[in-house]
């Protein structure tokens, strides 16, 4: 699944001539091989949100922070910046992080309706299929757009054209009817050969995701800021209630046969994670340079790992407090990495760059003065030692995963007022993280509630869901470490300035 569609610069003024090795609708994607080869391209897009969308996911909320160490890690500030919630328009992270997100997502629509576009004018009963796999990626793409901007453009053809923002609940909609039109033709499971590709267990995760937050996800502004967004209060297709339409979408997967919790919580982040039969919906990655994750890169120290591509960055950190909110007994907590480091490469005990011992140390004094071993670092994706290059490790990245569709089917049961089979859902998944096994029991609806939102911090800290937790869960914007609680509109990110340049129908979010 790695292919590319590569269209190289034509030699030529003349912008209407059509370059002999462009690829286009009418010269290419004529046999089996090259249309899997343009849905290929599609997919391989999803690699670029797992920087931009990935970071801010996560860098923005109580999870994850990348403090200055010496000269390391300042980039005028950016980094900082995204953790502080002090963004603008046209800051440094507005104009690299989001700025990058919405052209990769965007790309990602591009791509998709360009290869929908394909088929459709090839016709036949052999499109049907990949159809459906195409629209339920653009659906995706949307997905993630909307999450971030809120209302966007809704493109769903090849013409080049401005085109004015929809609103955030017709983005919904859209969305919405796209996993509902395609779900049932997206087949159960895939041979092994079509490893990574969509399934309608994966289309049905996204509905899941899609419902719980719909009363986040319908809204442009008016998202309630210091309090519990429910879907409760949300009606969807066919005049049902999101909640009940989450727990459905949820069933659907838990009940297919198809998934199953994986043995232990590490079999779903290892670096031969394809195996583990929890995993839903994935981006696959391989150990060559370009086209694996690098994730551990971005957090272990400079001297714990020497791969083809040099040692890792040392940037991100994680919060004391959300380090030390993990029980003791917690099999979970082993995904962090404190105290006397070793080489990944060796095993053998590492120093830093001045010869001390390396102890990674919970407390981060000055998140503007770190030094080298502060922070506790995120380890839930172990890296692959012997990596072609720093962005070449093997580890898959779900999406979506069989645990998130019990804890979404708790949280919505929970906000319908079924607290007992909300908690048998919630503790499903815990019954794997302890030994003995330590039941949640006992709680109201609002001390249930309180208790899912850390349950999926336990669960899954570091695949960037904290961002849409906290906002769904009005907890987003409260102070932390701030001198005060941020400001209402950030729980959408700005309409980056280039995009505002390029597209005079494009308006600003309210309060940027």
């Amino acid at each position: 699944m790695a292919a590319l569609l590569v269209v190289p610069p034509a030699a030529c003024t003349d912008l209407t001539e059509v370059p002999n090795d462009a690829l286009t609708p009418d010269n290419a994607f004529r046999t089996d091989a090259e249309i899997v080869a343009g849905i290929a391209s599609v997919y391989a897009r999803l690699r670029s949100p797992m920087w931009g969308y990935y970071n801010l996911s996560e860098i923005t909320t109580d999870e994850m922070l990348v403090p200055t160490r010496g000269s390391d890690w300042f980039d005028n500030g950016r980094w900082l910046e995204i953790y502080r919630q002090t963004w603008t328009a046209n800051s440094g992270s507005a104009l690299d992080d989001m700025n990058g997100t919405w052209n990769d997502l965007f790309s990602g629509v591009a791509r998709a309706n360009l290869m929908i576009s394909v088929l459709e004018q090839a016709g036949g009963t052999g499109t049907e299929a990949p159809l459906a796999e195409l629209r339920t990626l653009r659906a995706f793409y949307y997905y993630m757009l909307q999450d971030f901007f809120g209302g966007v453009p809704l493109v769903t053809t090849t013409e080049l054209a401005q085109n004015a923002r929809a609103s955030r609940d017709s983005v919904f909609k859209f969305i919405e009817a796209e996993l509902n039109a395609t779900r049932t033709v997206l087949p159960d499971r895939r041979p092994a050969a079509e490893y990574g590709r969509l399934t309608r267990g994966a289309a049905d995760a996204i509905l899941a995701s899609l419902y719980v937050n719909a009363g986040v996800f319908t809204k442009d502004q008016g998202i309630n800021a210091a309090g519990y967004n429910s879907c409760s209060g949300v009606t969807v297709s066919g005049g049902k209630n999101a909640c009940v339409a989450a727990v459905e979408a949820a069933d659907r997967v838990i009940n297919s046969g198809v998934y199953s919790l994986a043995a232990t919580f590490a079999n779903n982040f290892s670096i031969n994670n394809e195996t583990s039969p929890e995993n839903i919906f994935v981006v696959a990655h391989v150990n060559q340079p370009g086209l694996g994750l690098s994730l551990p890169m971005r957090t272990l120290h400079y001297n714990q790992l020497s791969t083809g591509g040099g040692g890792p960055w040392n940037g991100f950190a994680t919060l004391a407090e959300t380090y030390n909110a993990f029980d003791a007994a917690d099999s979970r907590r082993g995904m962090w990495l404190v105290g006397q480091q070793k080489s990944f490469n060796t095993g053998q005990n590492v120093t830093d760059r001045n010869g001390a011992p390396l102890i990674f140390t919970p407390e981060i004094a000055n998140i503007e003065q770190a030094s080298e071993s502060e922070g506790v670092r995120f380890n839930k994706f172990p890296p692959l030692p012997d990596a072609l290059a720093g962005d070449a490790h093997p580890n898959d990245f779900p999406w979506f995963r069989l645990a998130e569709m019990y804890l979404i089917k708790a949280e919505a049961l929970n906000e319908q007022g079924q607290t007992g089979p909300a908690l048998a859902a919630v503790n499903t998944v815990r019954a794997r993280a302890f030994e003995p096994d330590k039941p949640l029991a006992g709680l109201s609806q609002g001390g249930l509630r309180a208790a899912i939102l850390s349950e999926r911090q336990f669960e899954f800290a570091g695949e960037a869901k904290r961002r849409q937790d906290m906002i769904r869960h009005g907890r987003y914007l409260e102070a932390r470490r701030f001198k005060q609680q941020r400001e209402a509109h950030r729980v959408l990110f700005p309409i980056p300035t280039p995009q505002l340049q390029t597209n005079s129908k494009l308006t600003q979010n309210a309060g940027y």
